[in-house]
This record gives C-alpha cells, structure tokens and sequence, in this order.
C-alpha cells in the first residue's frame, strides 16, 4: 500500500524513529504504517546507509537502458533539426540514406526533439493529413509563383520565383528577385527550359506578369511566349490558391526552413541560401508525399528540347486564320471580338465547336482563347 501523501517525508522519519525504539512488532508498525514489511526494511536501510536524505523520492530511471538512443545518435538527430528543421520521419529517412545503422524509429526521434524542446504541441495540433493528387510523369505539369516579398536589409524588397515540378515535387527554379517583371520571369524560364526541357502545361494564378487579375484567363505577354514554345497555359481559378498546391506547400516549407531562420543583407545573399537549401531540397530532404523519397529520385529532364528560334503557330488547311490588330481585336463575320492586347500582329484561327450549333472557338496554337456564341450576337 502506498504512503498517505500529505506529508510523506515527516511520515518516513516518524516510521524510522519508531522502528529504531522497538516499541512494536515491525510487521504491526509497518502495518499501522499502511505498508509493506519490504518496503518499511527499505526505508529503514536507506537511512542507515544514507541518513535523512535516504528517505527522499529517488529516480525510478533505470541505470542502464539496453534501448536508449546513443548520445552520438541524439547529436545527430539535434543537428539535422538544427540545420533543416525536419521532424522524426524526414530525421530518420535522412539518416538511414546516409548509411548510420541503429537509426531509431521516427517516433523516437520526435520524443528527442521533444525532449530538447524543439517541438511544441501546438505545431503537432496544426499538422493536418491531405489527399494528395499528382500527375503521372515528371513534366506533365510545372506550378509556378512568386513566394513574395521580404525584406533585406541593404538590398530591398526581394521577391522569390518558384517553379515546381508537379509529379516529382523538384524544384525547377528558385530565384531571388528584385522585380516581378515579365523579363524577369522569361529570363528564369528560359535557362530552366534550356537546361530541363519544356514541360507539357504551367499553372500560375492570375496576378501580373503571368496572368490578367483585370481579365482572368485573358492572354499576356508571357503567356503568349509560352504558348508559342508549344506550352499549354492553365491558370487558379481566382481566390483558389490551392489549384497550385504543391507551389503554395512548397512556399511554406521554404519560409520554415530558409525565410524565417535567417536575416537577409542582399540578394546575393538571398540567393546563396536559396541555391544551398534548394540543393538539399532536391538531393536529401526526404518528401512525405514521395514516401519519404527525395524529388531527384522522382525527376527526369523533358525530352522536348528548347528551340532555338521562337515557332510561329500552325493551323490546319480547313482553318479560318485571323489576324489580330494592334488593340488585341480580330473580326469575324461583322463581330469585334477582344482577345488580349499581347496577341497584336499575330495569326488566330476560328474553329466550330463541334458539339454546339453557332458557337465558334478562336485558336491561338494549341490554345482556345475566346468563344463566340453567333445565336445571341446582334442582327
């Protein structure tokens, strides 16, 4: 039976004063006592051996723990977190891809870094589990965005281009930004193109300079230059930021892991941490939605080559080519239809739409850009 605990440290000396008088059968002391005979010889051995402090609560740790994670291993644990960030299951992937045998599981590594007071309860209550899509080959589908804007302290306000690869979560391009001009984009592009192929589709949302927030889904200049690489263009529907999920997940991983953990004096500098974590993204980091793999693992380069020169767009022989004029407007049959201002100079094609009577599609390449409905068009 347990000691009464309103006062257990008067109640063991008490016991041990009455015990050394011998007034009492120890079993009938000890049962007054409400405890075991093995646990009155205990306390009583305990002070003759250790004096008053021997009736004090002692550890229940054992002294040797067959199971407990080496102090190398935890060392190893601590600076991974300390480098990257990473919880239990990233910690353990990493370390058993770096050949360490005896990794613990990963909910050994969280209980350590809870134990060093490196995660919070409140960050284990806001993880959330999501059902994931993808698409089925690298290159299907690259997500692109702005990660925007932060602060530097010499440099300005920077802005962070991110180009994701949808299937494989590789991060194409990863660039620190002064400005967020179409130049600017097109630059990145271009070199991503020239060294990892042209990719089937590119989602962006429909801010500047990709999209049209006045018009969405209305053409710009960047798009139309995609569009003439053979690139089909997809935009977020508006205020639905997760059409780009994977970009907006990968936005907050890089804000966690490079954004918040350092204090910026330049661009160059901007970029010097970003090209050193984009390699351990890309190489080490291991990815929960790969199962644990890392994204090079799941990438291949397209084998669609960037061109030398920029195609013109090719119709059919039955096509109805238009031109655009210099305000984006092309006509047909007595209509001015609007199309976008960065299509001026450049050919268009009305197509019609086979499954609806007096509806006609305008084609710019592989790209449906407007729709006439010739049954509600004034006489």
């Amino acid at each position: 039976m347990p000691w009464n605990v309103k006062d257990t440290m008067s109640l063991r000396e008490e016991f041990i004063c009455l015990a050394s008088g011998r007034t009492l059968p120890f079993s009938e002391l000890c049962r007054r006592f409400n405890i075991s005979r093995q646990t009155g010889y205990k306390w009583v051995e305990r002070h003759r051996t250790q004096g008053g402090e021997g009736l004090a609560d002692q550890s229940r740790r054992p002294h040797h723990s067959p199971m407990r994670s080496s102090d190398q291993t935890v060392a190893l644990v601590l600076e991974l977190r300390r480098q990257h960030g990473w919880g239990g299951r990233k910690i353990e992937r990493r370390l058993r891809d770096l050949g360490h045998a005896n990794v613990p599981a990963p909910a050994t590594i969280t209980e350590i870094l809870r134990r060093h007071g490196l995660i919070h309860e409140r960050d284990s209550a806001q993880r959330q589990h999501w059902q994931r899509f993808e698409h089925a080959y690298p290159n299907s589908l690259w997500q692109m965005d702005f990660k925007g804007d932060f602060p530097t302290l010499e440099g300005g306000r920077c802005a962070a281009l991110t180009v994701l690869d949808d299937h494989s979560r590789f991060n194409v391009v990863l660039t620190a930004c002064a400005r967020t001009t179409t130049q600017v984009v097109q630059t990145e592009l271009e070199r991503a193109f020239r060294c990892y192929g042209l990719p089937a589709r590119i989602n962006t949302d429909n801010g500047a300079p990709w999209g049209s927030p006045s018009a969405p889904g209305q053409l710009t200049e960047l798009a139309v230059w995609m569009i003439r690489l053979g690139i089909h263009v997809s935009y977020s529907r508006p205020y639905h930021p997760q059409t780009n999920g994977k970009d907006e997940r990968f936005h907050r991983t890089l804000k966690a892991e490079v954004l918040e953990r350092h204090t910026f004096t330049t661009h160059a500098h901007v970029q010097q941490e970003l090209e050193r974590w984009r390699r351990v993204y890309n190489t080490q980091r291991p990815h929960e939605a790969l199962g644990m793999a890392t994204p090079l693992t799941r990438y291949q380069p397209s084998p669609r080559a960037m061109p030398e020169h920029l195609p013109e767009p090719q119709y059919g022989p039955g096509d109805e080519v238009l031109r655009v004029n210099s305000n984006g407007v092309v006509r047909f049959r007595g209509e001015a239809l609007r199309l976008s201002i960065a299509l001026k100079g450049l050919c268009v094609t009305a197509r019609p739409k086979h499954d609806e009577d007096g509806v006609i599609e305008f084609w710019f390449a592989h790209q449906r850009v407007a729709k006439l409905d010739l049954k509600t068009t004034k006489p």
